[in-house]
């Protein structure tokens, strides 16, 4: 079966949210970038910040990598928006807990929004997620202290499936992870 190497830096953190749409999504690795960092200033289609990269000298953010059926690409390209808010990069070079650099495929944003605000469902997936692969403490208190909007919309989509994936991760009781 062929495969590729996914950098996961955001909602997609969460293994639950991850796996669900894509099945064979299998952790590889905790990783590094180099001179990026991530803002949540990508315009959703929902009119909330999402996460997305920027670069910043001497920045190193944590992610997680993952190995997913080739089979696969087109639906994460699906659920990420390619084309529609993102663009995918196949060469984005990460670094592994030993040193090692591996190329992987991710997604940067087309824009950016500096007044965009995550929703709380969203900012709790990225949190969830940092916390399951033990990243680094300063990430998720820059998360969990990032301003975020409660979504009033209950019949949303993306909220529904976020916290299907939140639940099944063990976060029931998801707006715990915001405080």
């Amino acid at each position: 079966m062929q495969t590729f190497h996914y950098f996961a830096y955001g909602s997609n953190l969460l293994t639950t949210r991850l796996a669900a749409r894509c099945a064979s999504a299998r952790v590889v690795s905790t990783a590094l970038t180099d001179g990026w960092s991530v803002s949540f200033t990508k315009p959703g289609a929902d009119g909330s910040g999402k996460a997305g990269l920027v670069e910043r000298a001497g920045a190193a953010h944590p992610g997680v990598v993952y190995e997913i059926a080739a089979h696969e690409m087109p639906v994460l390209d699906r659920f990420e928006g390619v084309g529609h808010g993102y663009t995918r990069t196949d060469a984005f070079p990460v670094t592994l807990p030993g040193g090692e650099r591996l190329d992987v495929s991710t997604y940067m944003p087309m824009r950016h929004g500096a007044a965009l605000k995550p929703f709380d469902w969203y900012l709790a997936l990225c949190i969830a997620g940092a916390r399951e692969h033990g990243l680094d403490e300063a990430l998720l208190r820059q998360f969990a202290s990032h301003p975020n909007l409660p979504d009033t919309n209950h019949a949303r989509e993306g909220r529904r499936l976020a916290l299907e994936a939140l639940a099944a991760a063990g976060h029931h009781d998801w707006q715990k992870l915001l405080v």
